[in-house]
């Protein structure tokens, strides 16, 4: 699509938009962005949700901002929500995320990740058949359906599938869910599969977060293993800039491989996190000496690694943060924010 043809939406149904990067999505296109339709946000505020993660948005914005409490697995619900809102186009967030929590309770994930999405493409469905108006559902997912790399090669669109664990094996089912949609009943989707995500907002359970806090109160540091699974990290700025652009320009039909171009072992990481804290918040330790290695995680992934070349090729996206400077504005936020993030500890 060329730039004169920008698909536009009236009433954006935002999925999962108190979640970490549901909540920057949000403050993005009201804050950043050209967007001057209508958001709904329809979240069940499980754990990970916060809906004073966007209070000052709810102030500013009462014309252009809504949250709605719900269920996306509650189709009546999730149908009402769609006629009386007049939903032109969805970017679905929702879902159960944590590697560690799908080992103890997979049967969440397979609730929200795998039904909650057929609810709501169902819905998308049964409207497009009485009202053509719904232009786009955008499904955002990761590149842990790809599974693993070794220590060469990157995740691309054409990668296989092959999940190593129930959150991701959820997410490919997800996946797979929609595009069969878009097969058989003409959906307009795009489809996204994102990296590793960090910045502000995000849920203390993560690595970045729970490594910083911890940090910051001289809390060990576990490290899964030897340490040295690597991710490609994302900022997640960037992260929402390149969604956007996807749903405005992107092809029909499409998925889209999102990286940061960032990749970095764990154990480097936390030493990262580290230098950082120690530089800004100094500390009567060496807080790498916090460092602690513990019992691997079943089925953990080696490395994760990202092709971006079709997004920047054909969108002309490319992420701005470098891994440097997008994680030392993290720390600082989180520095910054640390006395009311406290009620989060994990």
């Amino acid at each position: 699509m060329g730039q004169s043809e920008k698909r536009t939406f009236n009433n954006l149904l935002v999925t999962g938009g108190c979640g970490f990067i549901g909540t920057n999505f949000i403050r993005y296109l009201l804050k950043e962005s050209d967007f001057s339709g209508k958001i709904i946000n329809v979240d069940r505020l499980t754990y990970a949700g916060n809906p004073l993660y966007l209070k000052d948005i709810e102030q500013d914005y009462p014309e252009q901002y809504t949250f709605i409490f719900a269920d996306i697995c509650d189709s009546a619900q999730m149908e009402k929500l769609f006629i009386d809102h007049q939903i032109d186009a969805i970017c679905h967030f929702a879902a159960e995320s944590h590697v560690d929590r799908s080992i103890e309770s997979p049967g969440t994930f397979i609730q929200t990740n795998i039904f909650g999405t057929y609810v709501l493409i169902e819905i998308a469905r049964k409207y497009m058949k009485f009202d053509k108006q719904l232009k786009l559902f955008h499904h955002v997912s990761t590149d842990e359906v790809f599974g693993s790399l070794a220590e060469t090669g990157f995740f691309s669109e054409k990668s296989p599938y092959q999940p190593n664990s129930p959150y991701s094996a959820s997410k490919a089912a997800s996946d797979h869910m929609v595009r069969a949609y878009g097969a058989t009943y003409d959906l307009p989707y795009t489809l996204s599969n994102c990296s590793n995500n960090y910045g502000p907002f995000q849920f203390p359970e993560k690595l970045i977060p729970k490594m910083t806090l911890n940090a910051l109160d001289n809390k060990t540091l576990p490290v899964y293993g030897a340490g040295k699974n690597v991710r490609d990290w994302l900022y997640v700025d960037d992260h929402c800039r390149a969604i956007w652009t996807i749903m405005t320009q992107g092809k029909l039909k499409e998925t889209y491989t999102i990286g940061g171009n960032a990749e970095i072992e764990n154990i480097e990481m936390v030493r990262h996190i580290c230098s950082i804290l120690d530089r800004i918040v100094p500390s009567n330790i060496d807080r790498q000496s916090l460092i602690e290695h513990v019992k691997d995680r079943p089925g953990h992934d080696l490395r994760y690694a990202i092709d971006c070349s079709k997004i920047k090729e054909e969108l002309g996206w490319q992420p701005l943060e470098s891994f440097q400077s997008g994680l030392e504005k993290t720390i600082q936020w989180y520095v910054d924010h640390k006395d009311w993030l406290k009620q989060f500890r994990v």
